[in-house]
């Protein structure tokens, strides 16, 4: 078997819920650190508050955009059922940063389905290690719902190695100038949450 050089990350939630600009950030901190990266969206369903993902890859040389099932080394989810939906793409070894947010979809919101009561318990099951986090709690404390993106970049941060001081710089050059010291204060805190999160 060839060795891994390139690191892959699944990001996946809902609609609206700041998926696109948390992939942006993160590409952007891998390509400031001098790596290749490729990085691709499926969001079409975006304005309906249906699923969205963000694929994002780094390492020496990236050839294709979109992730493999069973090889993302993150999972980092907005939303607890799209975490479990996405599961299947994390490695053995993968770490899961999950948001306790619950959305229903469609087909909840319908009755068709119904939403899952132990939903944690399922995504502990499926994925080797997750971290959970309050995240819209975190915003709301910081004034701002919207920033529940900057949380879970905070935990993310410290599984992936790369320095603060590049985070807050491609944070700054990614969101409004009015709201860069919420979004850090919020990333910040997620910075310190670790095991399975408040």
């Amino acid at each position: 078997m060839t060795r891994k050089t390139t690191t892959n990350i699944l990001i996946v939630g809902v609609g609206g819920q700041g998926i696109l600009l948390a992939s942006e950030i993160i590409a952007a901190v891998c390509l400031a650190s001098g790596h290749d990266v490729k990085q691709s969206e499926v969001h079409g369903m975006a304005q309906r508050g249906g699923s969205v993902t963000s694929h994002v890859r780094f390492g020496p040389k990236v050839y294709s955009p979109t992730i493999e099932r069973g090889r993302a080394d993150f999972l980092m989810s907005f939303e607890m059922l799209e975490a479990l939906r996405w599961a299947d793409y994390l490695e053995e070894t993968g770490v899961a940063v999950v948001s306790r947010q619950r959305i229903g979809p469609i087909t909840v919101t319908t009755g068709a389905e119904t939403y899952p009561e132990n939903v944690e318990d399922l995504i502990r099951e499926r994925c080797g290690s997750a971290v959970f986090v309050d995240g819209l709690a975190m915003a709301e404390r910081a004034g701002n719902r919207r920033v529940v993106n900057s949380a879970l970049l905070g935990v993310l941060s410290r599984h992936m190695g790369f320095e603060e001081a590049l985070w807050e710089a491609c944070i700054r050059n990614r969101v409004p100038p009015r709201s860069f010291e919420v979004n850090m204060k919020v990333f910040r805190e997620g910075r310190e949450v670790s095991g399975s999160g408040p």
